[in-house]
């Protein structure tokens, strides 16, 4: 089953969307402007957001912005009527992964929802998680302004981690991730793992990376528990 929200002033095209995902067994929930719209994708986990350029009290293009700038990497289709390639390079350059010109057939649409749910969105420019940021454009991590020492593994390994919060990651995801095919046959993984809890021991004392016996490791922000 596929989640995704539908971001669309239109209700009557929005209501031949749902009605039309729900026989493809797409989950969709449903905004109509764009502040009701940042406000559900912050409070809910969807594999796909789909965003029409033109919308009431905040528009599709600064709703992508936002998302980018907080490290949201979910999937984005953007709809709208205009064609012109300005408009598709505004889209592309706020960070959203697909558009789709009005009008479109159905069919297309689910195509593309489907193939973006299977991915998270390569877009996003830093990772963040409890004051711990993670620059992706200048690989460097730092905790409030202060910067961490990480090597270039353990900046992978971070990087993994934080695309997969709040989920865990395989052991083997991670040594995948780091070294593709080529794995060393040693404790390399472990050690580091050693070194890059060492460098988030200044972070905030809640945020912590946890090894889950025989599944694989995880960051943890035990704040969220309060």
């Amino acid at each position: 089953m596929i989640n995704v929200i539908l971001v669309e002033d239109d209700l009557a095209l929005a209501g031949n969307i749902i009605d039309y995902f729900e026989l493809e067994n797409i989950i969709c929930d449903h905004a109509a402007n764009g502040v009701a719209a940042l406000n559900l994708i912050r409070d809910n986990h969807y594999q796909v957001i789909i965003l029409d350029l033109n919308l009431p009290r905040m528009d599709g293009l600064q709703i992508c912005q936002a998302l980018r700038d907080e490290g949201d990497d979910t999937s984005v289709i953007m709809l709208t009527a205009r064609d012109q390639l300005e408009d598709k390079l505004a889209g592309f350059a706020t960070g959203c992964d697909d558009y789709l010109v009005k009008p479109f057939a159905m069919m297309e649409l689910v195509v593309r929802v489907k193939t973006l749910a299977k991915r998270k969105s390569g877009e996003i420019k830093r990772l963040e998680l409890a004051g711990l940021c993670l620059d992706l454009d200048s690989r460097d991590a730092s905790y409030q302004g202060n910067r961490l020492k990480l090597s270039p593994t353990g900046m992978v390994i971070l990087e993994t981690l934080l695309r997969a919060y709040p989920n865990l990651v395989t052991r083997q995801g991670l040594l995948q991730a780091i070294w593709g095919d080529e794995q060393p046959d040693s404790n390399a993984l472990k050690v580091h793992i050693h070194h890059l809890r060492k460098a988030l021991s200044v972070c905030d004392p809640a945020l912590t990376l946890d090894a889950i016996p025989r599944q694989g490791f995880k960051l943890h922000c035990h704040k969220e528990e309060v």
